[in-house]
């Protein structure tokens, strides 16, 4: 199945609409005191993570009928769908649930829609943060502050003072990552949670993102498609871009780049 540039346009559409509407589910629970249990990985899960997503999923299933739709929470419940084909959609309905526990606002909601391997369009949206981005291919990358419109961003070129680093507030391990980058001129350090890392090197606030950490594959592909839309890659140490469709949809080991 090959979509055209319209079609693309109109399904990141779609799924941004989807994306908001639960987040504002998500900010209802966000709002009281509530309960925080443990997944069978000792994982946290909250009601907004299985509320949202089971908003999510039927909603993405009827935008495209007989595309399978795979969420984090499904997965862990056992519930998943089988992916036969090679398109299929990837959700994490609250990733950073951690900062969602820290009420730091850097959660998002992902979607990402999956095809030959490759993330061909992402949508993330930080509720608390009243921020969203998205991206259907290359050069199509676009931010969104509070309920303004959508404007278009792209990667920097590293500046000459040095290049900043974006790394998890969670996870990572800071030996590694002071070995890898022991050849680069750096300049600063920042800390993001969730998908954010990916947006801000797509919106030209960071340059780099190695993660060393745990992740799985809808922990990156909406921000993968991001970055991507802006100009910028995710690998692996071998050069080779990260691919999604894989068993048990962990991930490897990566580096996400912002200019080439």
């Amino acid at each position: 199945m090959a979509f055209s540039d319209n079609e693309r346009f109109a399904l990141m559409t779609a799924a941004t609409e989807i994306a908001d509407r639960a987040g504002e589910v998500i900010l209802e629970v966000y709002e009281t005191d509530f309960d925080v249990r443990h997944k069978g990985d000792n994982s946290p899960v909250t009601e907004a993570d299985e509320r949202a997503e089971a908003l999510i999923l039927p909603a993405l299933r009827e935008l495209l009928p007989g595309i399978p739709a795979i969420g984090e929470e499904a997965v862990s419940q056992g519930n998943a769908e089988v992916v036969a084909g090679d398109v299929f959609w990837l959700v994490d309905p609250v990733d950073g649930t951690k900062e969602f526990l820290r009420r730091s606002g850097e959660f998002t909601v992902n979607i990402a829609l999956v095809e030959d391997g490759v993330p061909i369009l992402g949508v993330v949206t930080a509720p608390a943060l009243n921020r969203g981005f998205r991206a259907c291919g290359k050069g199509t990358a676009e931010c969104r502050e509070g309920d303004g419109n959508w404007q278009s961003i792209a990667v920097r070129s590293i500046p000459a003072d040095g290049a900043t680093v974006a790394s998890s507030r969670s996870h990572g391990d800071r030996d590694k990552i002071e070995e890898l980058l022991s050849g680069m001129n750096i300049r600063e350090h920042v800390t993001a949670g969730s998908s954010l890392k990916f947006c801000l090197l797509a919106e030209g606030t960071a340059d780099v993102y190695p993660r060393y950490g745990p992740t799985s594959e809808w922990d990156t592909a909406a921000g993968h498609a991001v970055l991507s839309g802006a100009g910028g890659s995710v690998r692996l140490f071998d050069e080779t871009e990260l691919p999604y469709g894989k068993s048990g949809w962990r991930n490897p080991e990566f580096i996400a780049r912002g200019a080439q």
